[in-house]
């Protein structure tokens, strides 16, 4: 229990940092797009890079490597997170998983229905508000420091697995362009290739990552969007590891003797004490959770890399309001989705839900900082401009939609700050 914690705490500290780096590679996107240097920044993202395999030729601009490519590498890390936090986390019983999982129920479908209510004519865009930005989320919990109720941190996180797996479905069911069947054998091969590695209790990552590649090739081709493939990749991945904890321990005893018996007086080690060392890092590598090593050697890449990437590359839009205006309608739909429908349907389900007796409200958590974690899910940026990318074609309508959700962003931050703030002090004044 005390690793899952520090794991947990771990995932908040460089998911904080790393909203950090995204609020600052946003404004640099905006700054950027709205100064002389704005016809080059363009030009940049739609800049053509292909790669061939034989005959088989893969092109896309930049901008859909980043959206396409690295954002799989992305989506297989969620796709871990959530795989772990079904397993041994906080979704792996009803007991714990029941409360966030009704509030990111909510969150998903009172945002749609608002979108929806506005967009009856074209309400491809539903997903638009659904979304959740975890990493500027935790990132405001930073900020906030000690002022934060840990219990709200881990009810955040947990909702924004259940979140993300609701915009997995999303896009995967959704969001497809045409879709080309001839290569469906062709995936569904590689996948049953990757889920033999898991069969045959396989924990060396290298097969598992190169078949991924082969997966987002197919998907891809198919027309599914090529994230998917990450998730998909990452439902396949093994949690147990080679060597158990107490075989692991037990080796480890036996080569730290035998390093120690060698012990002699020159000053560089001999070959004894060598293959002591390399018994050990065998044994090391061996008892490591695949799962777990995979899921913390994408974080740091995903985070600081990938995540500001893609913000900086999406987030570029020319404040030109004519554009919101001549879409007015398709704006507040998604602002009112995350400012209003994000708070109503994360506060109003589990509400319900907990007078019905269905869920039970952890007691270290108030009501009151579930509204202000209802206003934190409405934090949808980077999620959200994915999703738009996706939903229009029409550069004016994504352009207004991104701006709209700027706003809608700020306005659920600065609400959930405000309640976090008024939380804290009525705790202090009860003590």
């Amino acid at each position: 229990m005390t690793k899952h914690i520090k794991t947990i705490e771990r995932f908040i500290k460089d998911e904080s940092f790393s909203g950090v780096l995204l609020f600052v590679a946003t404004l640099t996107a905006v700054m950027v797009a709205n100064s002389s240097l704005s016809d080059e920044y363009f030009k940049l993202w739609n800049m053509a890079l292909g790669v061939t395999f034989g005959d088989f030729v893969i092109s896309m601009d930049l901008m859909h490597w980043i959206n396409d490519g690295l954002m799989a590498i992305f989506f297989l890390m969620v796709g871990l997170e959530i795989k772990r936090e079904l397993l041994i986390g906080e979704l792996s019983s009803i007991q714990k998983a029941s409360f966030p999982i009704v509030a990111a129920i909510g969150g998903m479908i009172v945002p749609a229905l608002v979108y929806i209510s506005f967009n009856l004519d074209n309400p491809k865009g539903f997903g638009i508000p659904m979304a959740t930005d975890i990493a500027f989320a935790l990132g405001i919990l930073m900020l906030l420091g000690k002022k934060v109720n840990p219990a709200l941190k881990l009810f955040l996180v947990a909702l924004a697995v259940v979140d993300d797996l609701g915009a997995i479905l999303v896009v995967a069911t959704v969001y497809t362009s045409e879709i080309h069947s001839e290569y469906f054998l062709h995936a569904g091969f590689i996948y049953a290739l990757i889920w033999i590695l898991n069969f045959k209790k396989v924990t060396m990552l290298m097969p598992y990552l190169l078949l991924g590649i082969a997966l987002w090739i197919f998907i891809h081709s198919i027309g599914i969007h090529a994230t998917i493939a990450g998730v998909l990749l990452a439902f396949a991945i093994p949690i147990t590891s080679k060597v158990d904890e107490h075989k692991f321990i037990e080796n480890t005893k036996l080569s730290v003797k035998e390093f120690e018996k060698n012990i002699d007086t020159i000053p560089i080690l001999n070959h004894h004490q060598i293959d002591a060392l390399e018994d050990i890092a065998y044994n090391y590598d061996k008892v490591q959770n695949p799962l777990v090593k995979l899921e913390h050697q994408l974080h740091g890449l995903s985070a600081f890399i990938i995540m500001p990437l893609f913000a900086f590359s999406n987030a570029g839009v020319i404040l030109d309001f004519s554009a919101v205006s001549q879409n007015m309608i398709i704006v507040i739909g998604v602002v009112l989705g995350l400012i209003i429908g994000k708070p109503i349907g994360i506060v109003g389900f589990t509400y319900l839900a907990s007078k019905l007796n269905i869920v039970k409200k952890p007691d270290d958590l108030g009501w009151d900082e579930v509204i202000a974690v209802g206003f934190l899910g409405g934090i949808g940026f980077t999620m959200s401009i994915f999703i738009t990318q996706l939903a229009f074609l029409d550069q004016n309508i994504i352009d207004a939609v991104k701006i709209g959700i700027f706003f809608a962003s700020f306005i659920a931050g600065v609400l959930g700050i405000i309640l976090i703030l008024k939380a804290y002090a009525k705790k202090n004044i009860a003590k």
